[in-house]
């Protein structure tokens, strides 16, 4: 599992774990039985307090993304709830639609707007994160 924290930012440490791997979960690219790290372990990797990747499992588990195997580990949900995914997309599409509306103020017209996501989508970066995500899984790495 990658998850990555920006020191300097001001979204607390906990949301940015919490968020990239509900959105791991959701997005599939953490299937639902796959194995997360252990707390201490998770801490270790991203050098923050252990209380606070418990916190997190604990919010995600209430969320039902997770789930905690007493003696066995944590693990992604079985069955990721649909309602929450479909909550997620609502937000997206929000967002999308915004940056859209933000485009054509700077006088970008659907052209230019689909040229822009398509570099996105093929940029480096984007690519890299997917190939990370997958050679992770991949290796049995979490």
């Amino acid at each position: 599992m990658l998850v990555r924290i920006e020191k300097g930012s001001a979204v607390p440490v906990s949301r940015q774990i919490a968020d990239q791997i509900r959105a791991q979960c959701l997005s599939g690219r953490l299937a639902p039985g796959t194995q997360v790290p252990s707390v201490r372990q998770m801490a270790r990797d991203l050098a923050v307090n252990q209380n606070t990747v418990l916190r997190v499992y604990e919010r995600l588990a209430n969320e039902n993304l997770l789930e905690v195997r007493h003696g066995e580990g944590t693990f992604v949900a079985s069955r990721m709830p649909n309602r929450q995914l479909d909550g997620h997309r609502q937000k997206f599409m929000e967002e999308l639609t915004q940056l859209v509306r933000q485009g054509r103020l700077l006088g970008i017209d659907d052209v230019g707007i689909h040229s822009l996501l398509d570099e996105i989508l093929s940029s480096p970066l984007v690519a890299a994160d997917e190939h990370d995500v997958a050679s992770n899984l991949s290796s049995g790495e979490t």
